[in-house]
């Protein structure tokens, strides 16, 4: 059986990003309708923003903690489970000012916490989290950039997760870019309808390999 978590991060409840999300989750739960589905919408989650309180307690032994640095700690703790607990990770993220939403910056402070999904060994930094999770990114975007995220520095969503992801063990990703939303008619519609079509072919991929 195979867990499939999806993060959403867009503010907005008629995004595209959280549209091309929802059918992955529409299909999955079609041709997987015992496997669980985590959801998490950090539009209106509230995630906290690290402060030095947090980063002392995240840097306390588990044994030498206060119950109040354990409960500081108990949304980082949340949010790693439900990782840990996935086969399967689609990450909806448009693009805000070139880079990641604030919300999703703010879990990726949550989830990335040394000791518990990245350490640092005498080699350099290790990641934690199991490599052998998918992770598939759907970036929505109003304007056209490159797959590898190469256009003139404009984008640093790409470089960024990547990087991040990786870090902490996430080296199994997927891109899929629904580009060129600003420009709206014919050339926005297309890139979502492409975006769909790589969605479901990833779909396809994550269920033979679970078959075989």
């Amino acid at each position: 059986m195979s867990t499939l978590l999806v993060v959403n991060s867009s503010p907005r409840s008629k995004s595209i990003s959280s549209k091309l999300t929802n059918q992955f989750a529409l299909e999955w739960k079609s041709r997987n309708p015992e496997n669980p589905v985590i959801e998490r919408d950090l539009s209106d989650s509230g995630l906290p923003f690290l402060d030095e309180a947090w980063i002392e307690a995240s840097y306390t032994p588990a044994a030498q903690r206060t119950a109040a640095q354990s409960q500081l700690l108990a949304l980082s703790d949340e949010l790693i489970d439900e990782v840990l607990a996935a086969d399967v990770i689609v990450l909806g993220i448009p693009m805000h000012n070139f880079s990641v939403p604030a919300s999703f910056k703010a879990w990726i402070d949550q989830i990335a916490r040394a000791g518990k999904t990245f350490s640092y060994t005498n080699n350099g930094p290790k990641g934690l989290i199991p490599s052998d999770k998918k992770v598939v990114a759907l970036l929505s975007r109003g304007g056209a950039y490159s797959s590898d995220g190469a256009s003139g520095g404009g984008d640093l969503q790409v470089a960024y997760l990547r990087q991040i992801l990786t870090f902490v063990g996430l080296t199994d990703i997927s891109f899929v870019h629904a580009d060129r939303q600003g420009m709206g008619g014919q050339a926005a519609t297309l890139a979502v309808e492409k975006a769909g079509e790589q969605l479901t072919a990833i779909l396809q991929n994550c269920s033979a390999q679970q078959a075989a």
